[in-house]
């Protein structure tokens, strides 16, 4: 079984090649682009198949950050994505920012509950809570302003905050070290092992969340 995992959500650019039954990576390729990841995407992805000796037609799955993230980013990378895995047909998932960051928090066994807090644009926060046993609390949702208290109330009780988002909201409990905007591309590559998650963008914001129906590509169910 080999996954390609894809991450444009963020600054990061990332392909990697990864077999979940020996949980080792075949290749990766990443750069820190922060925009133009159109036009790098695809080469790193060629990159990877080089690297590892294997062709598209070796895969038997497909994964992709679906976000939150940088709204052109996802775009380019669930198209391709989508794109890929229909070509070669095989399954194609998702992957949320969300998730990623989190799994690598939880690596560290965390002692209390926690939120992934991310940076949404327009002084917005895109948030969700995990619990520290990694199970996810309800679904992401939106801080419009940090200084409202009612607002902020499904986030009083946690320990701690990870994200990049972290620091500015409540700088005693952002776990340092955690700052990030996005997980690591193994990261995605492993969850795509087992996620169900259709490759659908998590756009959070009403104005990013219209369905362009020429952008729309159909993709193989997972199984």
């Amino acid at each position: 079984m080999t996954i390609l995992a894809i991450d444009t959500a963020a600054n990061f650019c990332a392909a990697c090649l990864y077999d979940p039954h020996s949980q080792k990576v075949l290749a990766q390729k990443s750069e820190d682009l922060g925009r133009g990841h159109a036009e790098r995407l695809l080469y790193l992805i060629d990159a990877c198949f080089t690297h590892a000796q294997l062709s598209p037609q070796d895969l038997t799955r497909v994964a992709v950050s679906v976000g939150p993230g940088s709204f052109t980013g996802i775009r380019v990378g669930v198209a391709s994505a989508r794109g890929l895995a229909l070509a070669v047909k095989v399954p194609v998932v998702g992957v949320t920012t969300f998730s990623a960051i989190a799994d690598e928090y939880l690596a560290k066994a965390p002692i209390g509950d926690f939120a992934v807090l991310l940076k949404g644009g327009r002084g917005q926060i895109f948030a969700q809570k995990f619990s520290k046993a990694g199970d996810e609390d309800q679904t992401p949702f939106i801080i419009t302003d940090a200084g409202d208290s009612k607002m902020c109330e499904p986030l009083e009780n946690l320990h701690s905050f990870i994200g990049n988002a972290a620091d500015d909201f409540d700088e005693a409990r952002a776990v340092a070290g955690f700052d990030r905007a996005t997980g690591n591309i193994q990261t995605y590559a492993k969850l795509g092992a087992t996620s169900t998650l259709p490759p659908k963008p998590l756009y959070l914001r009403s104005a990013d969340a219209k369905i362009n129906a020429n952008f729309a590509l159909p993709y193989a169910a997972v199984t």
